[in-house]
């Protein structure tokens, strides 16, 4: 077998590849066989030295995959040979509250994806809707859990009937796009470019801000809003401030990332004044990623795919990816 390797803070051209021999699952664990692997914000975190949590030295990256079972240790109850699964990112968070008992991540401190055979212990992994392409199920362990619990993990509620605004055209955005109006939400989204507007409009959002032509986007959303503003805010940029000013009082921000680099200091005054809720989103558990697939398979929901690289061209998919141009999820096929 081959597998990517990286040390944390090399960077992309860190990536080396390297041949093994074929793993053999131990019990109560699973061979799986990756066919996809896709790419998140986190990995370029990983390979610049910037993520939060532990890397383990000389770890195989990439949170993301699916593929199918080629092998089942003994005592394995949850999956047989043929079945198609993926990865969930933190393996032990099962259900309930994320404890720090569940801190062990793949991709971090836990082998991940970017490998052509991988060992998971069963309670690890889900099964994927069937009308899913390989590529398209490799693009749902990271960000698209961490979409769904964006919208649905404070409680009971739904955002039915809601306001969600979402940001910009990145894989947690489109997917909270898309699950918003699967649950019956007005969707505001905010790009950059007519082009992108266009094809978020095509996606189902409501309203579409591009934030070059109007910098108060969340001046916007309130006007949009008849002056309420937003039920929902699924913050990946770390504007919290903005975000805030956007949301009605009582409303919920969703803090996801940071993708703007240091995220400016929140002044607690304005969170006192905005009456809303601040939420960090550190993707889900397995039942969060079940119950997001039932919705999948119901609304016959199809992740957006931007571009999909071959398994020898890993360092250029990182290097597309980490232009920042991409329109939806990059994937590598294995």
């Amino acid at each position: 077998m081959r597998s990517y390797h990286l040390d944390s803070g090399a960077g992309i051209d860190g990536l080396t590849m390297r041949r093994h021999e074929d793993p053999t699952p131990g019990p109560g664990q699973v061979l799986l066989a990756v066919r996809a692997t896709s790419l998140s914000y986190r990995e370029l975190m990983v390979a610049r030295g910037e993520y939060v949590l532990p890397v383990k030295p000389d770890v195989i990256p990439n949170s993301d995959g699916a593929g199918e079972v080629v092998a089942v240790g003994p005592g394995v109850t949850r999956f047989r040979v043929g079945d198609r699964a993926a990865a969930t990112l933190f393996p032990s968070w099962h259900d309930g509250p994320f404890g720090r008992e569940h801190l062990p991540q793949r991709g971090g401190s836990l082998d991940g994806m970017l490998t052509e055979l991988a060992v998971i212990d069963e309670g690890g992994l889900v099964a994927v809707p069937d009308h899913l392409t390989w590529e398209e199920a490799a693009t749902l362990p990271c960000a698209a859990v961490t979409a769904w619990n964006a919208l649905t993990g404070d409680g009971p509620g739904s955002p039915a009937g809601q306001t969600v605004v979402v940001q910009g055209s990145g894989g947690v955005s489109l997917f909270a796009l898309q699950y918003g109006k699967a649950l019956g939400a007005r969707v505001i989204a905010t790009t950059s470019s007519g082009e992108k507007a266009r094809r978020l409009k095509a996606l189902g959002a409501d309203e579409v801000i591009d934030y070059r032509a109007v910098p108060d986007w969340a001046g916007a959303v309130v006007e949009l809003t008849g002056g309420r503003g937003a039920d929902r805010v699924v913050d990946v940029a770390g504007a919290l401030e903005t975000s805030l000013r956007a949301v009605r009082i009582g409303g919920q921000v969703a803090c996801v990332g940071f993708l703007g680099g240091a995220a400016a200091p929140l002044d607690p005054r304005l969170l006192f004044a905005s009456g809303a809720s601040v939420r960090a989103v550190a993707v889900g558990s397995r039942a969060q990623f079940e119950a997001m697939n039932r919705v999948i398979e119901v609304g016959g929901i199809r992740p957006v795919v931007d571009r999909v690289f071959g398994f020898e061209q890993a360092v250029e998919a990182y290097r597309y990816y980490g232009e920042g141009r991409a329109f939806g999820k990059v994937v590598i096929r294995i």
